[in-house]
């Protein structure tokens, strides 16, 4: 079927197929943009000796100059197409682990940060909203569970691989190894499911919603304000534990039982996204979201209180139940309360401030811990945040 044919009748299987691409997308993206970053930092200081705080700095670098690329990617998606930006971020991202790997001075990493922050702008969550949310309505809490799972298994697969295949291959070898693999999977099928657009499937028929709202407007606006700070507390509260995680556990657990504990949590992130999606349909999204938090908050509680296996693997559980659903479910809720031109400026703003906030979580968390001497106050702190996202987003806007 052309082209052309694909975008005016398109069959329930290509917008399925979408999904699977976007999944894919997502897997490559987590797995060198987000899961990547900390993996450099062991080796960049285990190998050549470069002062951790160097390459944070690099690394927060990576994340903040994504964060003001992604504020504009819908702008970017109207005036180029969704596939050529999609594969110049794909581009970005080949070529930002490329120089991540063959830095020789420790300067030379923040030009790196800005390119591999282009590509990870480009492949992330506003990216993965942007390429499924035109082909669903009703069933879009599905699709977009399913997809978003890809970055729940790029943290599964390529943080053991990346630690594979430095170790055996050297990190310049090992970057172009994932760089060829992720060029040569996803560049070919980019056009083929990123180009045909939707025409007359759910919310997408008919002329495609002009946005009515600005950045400044959006800021203003209760109803974003609640969602956005909401979900800027819980991701720093997120990615500030799962830094530190591994340490937290390893006295008790081992190395070994450590890393195995974490892949537990990745394991349940994704059946915690999949429950959703599957059982959300109509719901009230906010309410759903203030008990993904609450949740999260009872597995860090367990972690901070919790002492031996059972209940440390019951905190990692309960805390990867919520995981996945931080990425899906400020699209669903933005999707549900305004106008269909301003979702994907909604949903890129979010995600901008979120990557904004927690650029700073592991080095905030890891400055608490050292001043306490333990976890148990910067966990503390985590469990807060998460409890005070929860109220958070439940406020609603007045009508």
């Amino acid at each position: 079927m052309a082209l052309a044919e694909v975008a005016n009748q398109p069959s329930d299987s290509f917008r399925w197929k979408v999904v699977a691409f976007a999944f894919l997308l997502a897997a490559f993206a987590w797995g060198v943009g987000f899961y990547g970053p900390s993996v450099f930092l062991r080796t960049l200081h285990a190998d050549r000796g470069w002062a951790i705080s160097t390459i944070s700095a690099a690394i927060t670098m990576h994340f903040l100059f994504g964060a003001i690329l992604v504020a504009y990617l819908p702008e970017a998606h109207r005036r180029f197409g969704i596939a050529r930006v999609t594969q110049a971020g794909i581009a970005f991202a080949v070529l930002g682990i490329l120089a991540w790997a063959n830095a020789r001075q420790p300067w030379q990493l923040f030009p790196a940060a800005l390119t591999s922050g282009a590509g990870w702008a480009a492949t992330s969550g506003a990216a993965i909203n942007a390429i499924v949310a035109p082909w669903f309505d009703k069933e879009r809490p599905k699709a977009l569970g399913l997809a978003f799972n890809g970055a729940s298994i790029g943290g599964l697969v390529f943080t053991p691989l990346w630690v594979a295949l430095i170790g055996k291959l050297g990190f310049a070898t090992a970057a172009a190894a994932i760089g060829i693999a992720m060029a040569a999977i996803l560049w070919p099928v980019t056009m083929r499911y990123l180009q045909p657009r939707p025409s007359g499937v759910g919310a997408a028929a008919g002329p495609r919603p002009l946005p009515l709202m600005g950045h400044a407007a959006l800021l203003r606006d209760r109803r974003f304000v609640t969602i956005s700070a909401a979900f800027a507390l819980g991701f720093f509260a997120q990615v500030g534990l799962f830094a530190h995680l591994l340490t937290r556990l390893a006295p008790e657990f081992g190395s070994s039982g450590a890393a195995l504990a974490i892949s537990l949590t990745a394991v349940f992130a994704v059946a915690g996204r999949t429950l959703l999606g599957w059982l959300i349909g109509e719901g009230d999204r906010r309410t759903a979201a203030s008990v993904n938090f609450l949740v999260q908050a009872c597995g860090t509680l367990l972690l901070i209180f919790g002492s031996g296996m059972p209940l440390l693997l019951c905190g990692c559980m309960l805390f990867g139940l919520g995981v996945g659903n931080l990425v899906s479910l400020p699209p669903l809720i933005i999707q549900k309360e305004f106008a269909a031109g301003d979702v994907g400026r909604a949903v890129a703003l979010t995600v901008a401030i979120n990557q904004a906030v927690f650029a700073f979580a592991p080095a905030v968390v890891g400055v608490l811990r050292d001043l306490a001497g333990g976890y148990a106050a910067p966990f503390a702190l985590v469990a807060a945040m998460q409890l005070g996202a929860a109220v958070i987003v439940s406020a609603r806007r007045k009508r």
